[in-house]
């Protein structure tokens, strides 16, 4: 039998925290996400003035990120360098934006965050300071 850990509530309100707070700092608005090791959902934050499809993109950059244990935005850069569909993997859900990144620990997927609304590059940036504040907890 195997035992892992995944993410849960408590782990999930803490990265929206450390998330949505830079956000603020930065006067910017987005949504953030935080999925399990499987990609399912924990969490969503919708700030004020979010663009709405942000909303979904979010979800499915954690779910993403969380799948294939990689930032989401590495299965787009894939899919343009050998001219692939980013949907090969055969998973509509998936996306290949930059803003999702799996949150990696013990040689495991935990879990993943994701900011969507942004530019991919601020988009990833803030959800890795989400990740960050879930390790701070787990070292």
């Amino acid at each position: 039998m195997r035992s892992v850990c995944i993410l849960g509530e408590a782990e999930a309100s803490v990265a929206v925290d450390a998330c949505r707070d830079e956000l603020r700092r930065r006067g910017k608005a987005a949504a953030i996400a935080v999925s399990d090791g499987h990609g399912e959902l924990i969490a969503l934050w919708r700030m004020d003035g979010c663009p709405l499809p942000s909303i979904v993109i979010a979800q499915n950059k954690a779910y993403t990120a969380a799948r294939v244990r990689r930032p989401s935005g590495d299965i787009g850069r894939s899919a343009q360098a050998d001219g692939s569909d980013v949907h090969y993997h055969g998973d509509a859900r998936y996306v290949g934006w930059d803003g999702g990144a799996p949150l990696l620990h013990g040689g495991e997927c935990l879990g993943a965050v994701a900011v969507s609304g942004l530019s991919g590059e601020e988009d990833l940036e803030i959800a890795r300071i989400g990740i960050d504040a879930i390790l701070n907890l787990l070292d």
